[in-house]
């Protein structure tokens, strides 16, 4: 291409790293370019927050209208700013490789709070513009006060380090994009699947006249086909909601062996608790639609759920469904008693990494008092044992997500291959995450609970049950069947396992917590 091109960019630190971005990529194509920086009206307008403003399109339609004036050649947006329509005359040509879709929390270092969900302490003031990232905070935490924060980027992290706040919520993909250093203050990640990002977040895109054809080819090398797929599925849940950036919605779609994965938070307004799905395909043709379908009002929803386990007032998966009128039976069909009441610190001497599989070894843990060596590093499976592990006051280095404990256990041994790793474990445990460690890893199991069925559990007439462990597996099947029209859920695979051995067809959840569990009941067909 030999004519120079101009990209219009806003002028805010990440719109302009964007840019030049775009600028350095086409230069090592053999095509110019340079920047024309444009204000647009949410960079005009920084005392509202963004639902208060009208129209749509805050952050690009000044770039729109110079790209159809023919001002500028092409357009560098943050694909999530975009509305769900491009303007007549304009296409989006190319959308490089996506950044991490994750949120970061960063959290003034007097403010953070171990003993605390995220870090904060209760009651804590935390900043965000974002509705669909207030819904899912004050579903995890309803106790913190969540304030309007407007402004770019560095803007955002001063008004923190000026103690305007005591934690503040940013795009991942921003911050590290523009290589802030974040070191004074304590950070905490948010994967797409704890709290589910914007559609598209993350993203560029790179928005030209459609009839420029020779344009349009050029930027061909920096497109990237399986991200537009997956993007096009977030966006078409957005189109079919009818919202714009002010709509408490997350939608995250990737792939994952062979397998469209979409996450999905919803709520009709900022301080209501949203809902939560997952959904997998083989392809994402009417995907977005069957996403959609399970958010009807005229929905109709279970009568009753039964669940392996005593939930407290604030559970999350106990408000997912009473928000819905649903009945929530929680019970448990099993007890657990200590194995052991002292505890020989010697042990313990050596160790460098605890590793957790469930809430109640951690809690008969630290029944035992235990002197910890002062780097001794933890590891947990799921976020249920991360909660109960802060409550004794204390962050979790590892924290292995799925359902799948030979994922884990192979996640896990590269980084604890060839460490000292204690267990502390229910007794006659499965020890799937010490299968997946090295041979020259010392392991050392320590039994500090077991577990005692419940004689002549009773049945349950809940639509749906769902099982939390296979010792409860055992408890229930031992005496009771599945009614025809009961459909199950299983926390994880080893119970899955269980279920299978009892004849039992069932539904995993895409994480084995509260939130994996909601997902996982909301996705039951009505």
């Amino acid at each position: 291409m030999d004519r120079k091109l101009i990209i219009g960019t806003r002028g805010s630190d990440l719109a302009l790293w964007q840019a030049h971005f775009v600028q350095d990529s086409l230069a090592a194509i053999g095509i110019t370019a340079d920047l024309k920086i444009i204000k647009t009206q949410g960079d005009r307008v920084l005392h509202l927050s963004l639902d208060k403003l009208e129209g749509k399109g805050f952050f690009t339609k000044e770039l729109e209208e110079e790209l159809l004036a023919g001002t500028i050649d092409l357009a560098v947006h943050s694909h999530k700013d975009l509305p769900t329509e491009n303007p007549p005359g304009l296409i989006i040509a190319a959308v490089p490789d996506r950044e991490d879709a994750s949120e970061l929390l960063l959290i003034l270092k007097d403010c953070v709070d171990v003993h605390q969900k995220l870090s904060v302490k209760y009651g804590g003031i935390v900043g965000t513009s974002s509705n669909r990232r207030k819904a899912q905070l004050l579903a995890y935490r309803p106790d913190l006060d969540i304030k309007d924060l407007r402004g770019n980027v560095p803007t955002r992290v001063n008004k923190l380090r000026e103690e305007n706040y005591d934690a503040i919520m940013l795009a991942k993909a921003g911050v590290h994009r523009l290589g802030l250093d974040l070191s004074e203050f304590h950070v905490e990640e948010l994967t797409p699947t704890e709290l589910v990002p914007a559609p598209a977040q993350g993203a560029l895109a790179i928005q030209i006249r459609e009839s420029d054809n020779e344009l349009f080819n050029a930027l061909q090398p920096m497109n990237r086909p399986e991200v537009v797929e997956q993007l096009a599925v977030e966006r078409a849940v957005l189109k079919l909601f009818g919202g714009g950036c002010h709509m408490p919605l997350g939608c995250y779609c990737t792939k994952e062996d062979g397998l469209f994965q979409v996450f999905t938070s919803k709520a009709d307004e900022s301080e209501d608790f949203p809902d939560r799905l997952f959904l997998e395909a083989p392809t994402t043709e009417g995907l977005a639609q069957k996403v959609v379908a399970f958010f009807d009002k005229d929905r109709v929803f279970p009568k009753k759920v039964f669940i392996t386990r005593e939930l407290s007032e604030n559970s999350y998966f106990r408000k997912s469904l009473e928000k819905h009128d649903i009945e929530v039976e929680a019970r448990s069909l099993i007890r657990t008693v200590p194995v052991i009441t002292k505890l020989d610190n010697y042990i313990l001497k050596n160790v460098d990494w605890i590793f957790f599989s469930s809430k109640n070894a951690v809690e008969y843990f630290f029944n035992l008092e235990p002197l910890l060596p002062k780097k001794v590093k933890f590891g947990v499976m799921g976020s249920g044992s991360e909660d109960m592990l802060r409550r004794k006051g204390h962050f979790v280095d590892y924290t292995g997500i799925g359902v799948d404990t030979a994922d884990v256990a192979a996640d896990f041994a590269a980084i604890a291959n060839g460490k000292i790793v204690l267990f502390p474990s229910a007794k006659d445990s499965l020890r799937s995450i010490q299968q997946g460690l090295s041979p020259d890893t010392r392991i050392i199991d320590l039994p500090v609970y077991e577990t005692i069925q419940e004689e002549n559990p009773v049945q349950s007439g809940a639509e749906i049950l769902v099982f939390t462990s296979p010792s409860n597996v055992e408890a229930y099947f031992e005496k009771n069947l599945l009614h025809p029209d009961q459909q199950v859920i299983a926390i994880g695979k080893s119970t899955g396992k269980k279920l299978e051995e009892t004849g039992v067809k069932y539904t995993l959840p895409y994480s084995p917590d509260e939130t994996g569990l909601a997902e996982a009941v909301f996705g039951i067909g009505s």
